[in-house]
Protein backbone atom coordinates (compact mmCIF):
# COMPACT_ATOMS: atom_id res chain seq x y z
CA UNK A 1 0.00 0.00 0.00
CA UNK A 2 2.74 2.25 0.93
CA UNK A 3 4.41 1.74 -2.45
CA UNK A 4 1.32 2.22 -4.48
CA UNK A 5 1.46 5.59 -2.94
CA UNK A 6 4.61 6.39 -3.29
CA UNK A 7 4.34 5.51 -6.76
CA UNK A 8 1.27 7.68 -7.32
CA UNK A 9 2.87 10.60 -5.64
CA UNK A 10 6.00 10.40 -8.17
CA UNK A 11 3.64 10.02 -11.10
CA UNK A 12 1.35 13.10 -9.63
CA UNK A 13 5.22 15.22 -9.94
CA UNK A 14 6.58 13.53 -13.12
CA UNK A 15 2.96 14.28 -14.70
CA UNK A 16 3.37 18.02 -13.75
CA UNK A 17 6.63 18.61 -14.68
CA UNK A 18 5.54 16.98 -18.08
CA UNK A 19 2.74 19.84 -18.17
CA UNK A 20 5.25 22.91 -17.62
CA UNK A 21 6.59 22.69 -21.10
CA UNK A 22 3.89 22.42 -22.73
CA UNK A 23 1.99 25.36 -20.92
CA UNK A 24 4.77 27.66 -21.35
CA UNK A 25 4.63 26.76 -25.37
CA UNK A 26 1.45 28.38 -25.48
CA UNK A 27 2.13 31.20 -22.98
CA UNK A 28 4.78 32.23 -25.68
CA UNK A 29 4.66 35.60 -27.52
CA UNK A 30 3.75 35.50 -31.12
CA UNK A 31 6.32 36.16 -33.59
CA UNK A 32 7.35 39.85 -34.33
CA UNK A 33 6.07 39.70 -38.02
CA UNK A 34 3.77 36.70 -37.33
CA UNK A 35 0.33 39.38 -37.47
CA UNK A 36 2.38 42.42 -38.37
CA UNK A 37 2.93 43.49 -42.61
CA UNK A 38 6.29 44.74 -43.53
CA UNK A 39 6.69 48.29 -44.61
CA UNK A 40 7.11 48.04 -48.23
CA UNK A 41 4.54 47.66 -50.21
CA UNK A 42 6.38 45.20 -52.87
CA UNK A 43 8.32 43.29 -50.15
CA UNK A 44 5.02 42.76 -48.32
CA UNK A 45 2.76 41.38 -51.33
CA UNK A 46 6.01 39.46 -52.14
CA UNK A 47 5.72 38.13 -48.75
CA UNK A 48 1.56 37.68 -48.89
CA UNK A 49 1.88 35.82 -52.75
CA UNK A 50 4.62 33.42 -50.88
CA UNK A 51 2.30 32.59 -47.48
CA UNK A 52 -0.71 31.97 -50.10
CA UNK A 53 1.21 28.80 -51.12
CA UNK A 54 2.66 27.41 -48.46
CA UNK A 55 0.70 24.48 -46.45
CA UNK A 56 -0.14 25.34 -42.94
CA UNK A 57 1.75 22.24 -41.10
CA UNK A 58 -0.70 22.14 -37.96
CA UNK A 59 -3.78 22.62 -39.78
CA UNK A 60 -2.65 21.00 -43.24
CA UNK A 61 -6.05 22.41 -45.02
CA UNK A 62 -4.81 26.08 -44.83
CA UNK A 63 -2.01 28.36 -46.04
CA UNK A 64 0.12 29.75 -43.54
CA UNK A 65 -1.41 33.34 -44.61
CA UNK A 66 -5.01 32.13 -43.54
CA UNK A 67 -4.12 29.78 -40.63
CA UNK A 68 -4.27 31.21 -36.67
CA UNK A 69 -1.81 28.25 -35.91
CA UNK A 70 1.27 29.44 -33.74
CA UNK A 71 3.03 27.36 -36.16
CA UNK A 72 1.79 28.92 -38.98
CA UNK A 73 2.57 32.38 -36.99
CA UNK A 74 6.46 31.68 -36.60
CA UNK A 75 6.35 30.55 -40.44
CA UNK A 76 4.68 34.02 -42.08
CA UNK A 77 7.53 35.76 -39.06
CA UNK A 78 10.23 33.92 -40.97
CA UNK A 79 8.51 34.30 -44.61
CA UNK A 80 8.42 38.33 -43.64
CA UNK A 81 11.89 38.21 -41.87
CA UNK A 82 13.81 36.66 -44.52
CA UNK A 83 12.09 38.96 -47.27
CA UNK A 84 12.60 41.81 -45.59
CA UNK A 85 16.26 41.09 -45.95
CA UNK A 86 16.18 41.15 -49.50
CA UNK A 87 16.12 37.09 -50.22
CA UNK A 88 14.00 36.23 -53.65
CA UNK A 89 10.55 34.70 -52.59
CA UNK A 90 11.64 31.24 -54.48
CA UNK A 91 14.75 31.10 -51.98
CA UNK A 92 12.70 31.41 -49.15
CA UNK A 93 10.03 28.39 -50.47
CA UNK A 94 13.43 26.24 -51.15
CA UNK A 95 14.80 27.20 -47.33
CA UNK A 96 11.23 25.86 -46.15
CA UNK A 97 11.06 22.75 -48.41
CA UNK A 98 14.42 21.92 -46.90
CA UNK A 99 13.65 22.29 -43.76
CA UNK A 100 9.86 20.86 -43.74
CA UNK A 101 9.42 18.84 -46.68
CA UNK A 102 7.90 18.92 -49.90
CA UNK A 103 4.50 18.35 -48.24
CA UNK A 104 5.12 22.43 -46.94
CA UNK A 105 4.53 23.31 -50.39
CA UNK A 106 0.96 23.48 -52.60
CA UNK A 107 3.06 23.55 -55.66
CA UNK A 108 5.20 20.52 -55.08
CA UNK A 109 8.10 20.38 -57.94
CA UNK A 110 9.20 17.07 -59.62
CA UNK A 111 11.51 15.25 -57.62
CA UNK A 112 12.78 11.74 -56.52
CA UNK A 113 10.14 11.69 -53.74
CA UNK A 114 7.26 13.27 -55.69
CA UNK A 115 7.67 11.74 -59.31
CA UNK A 116 5.20 9.34 -58.22
CA UNK A 117 2.36 12.08 -57.73
CA UNK A 118 2.49 13.07 -61.47
CA UNK A 119 3.01 9.52 -62.79
CA UNK A 120 0.33 7.60 -61.39
CA UNK A 121 -2.63 9.82 -62.36
CA UNK A 122 -1.07 10.19 -65.73
CA UNK A 123 -0.79 5.99 -66.10
CA UNK A 124 -4.15 5.56 -64.36
CA UNK A 125 -5.62 7.47 -67.41
CA UNK A 126 -3.78 5.71 -69.99
CA UNK A 127 -4.86 2.63 -68.24
CA UNK A 128 -8.74 3.72 -68.41
CA UNK A 129 -8.23 4.68 -72.10
CA UNK A 130 -6.84 1.25 -72.96
CA UNK A 131 -9.90 -0.52 -71.32
CA UNK A 132 -12.21 1.84 -73.17
CA UNK A 133 -10.72 0.88 -76.43
CA UNK A 134 -10.22 -2.72 -75.91
CA UNK A 135 -14.48 -2.93 -75.07
CA UNK A 136 -15.67 -0.86 -78.02
CA UNK A 137 -13.61 -2.70 -80.53
CA UNK A 138 -14.81 -5.85 -78.64
CA UNK A 139 -18.18 -4.73 -79.25
CA UNK A 140 -17.97 -3.46 -83.00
Amino acid sequence: MIAVRRFLKVLAVWLAAMAIPVAAQDSMPPAPYAYNQLADPQQEAAAQDLMETLRCLKCQSQSIADSDAPMAGDMRHQVRTRIAAGEEPEAVRAWLVARYGDYVSYAPTVSKTTWPLFAVPLLLVLLAGFILWRRLRTRS
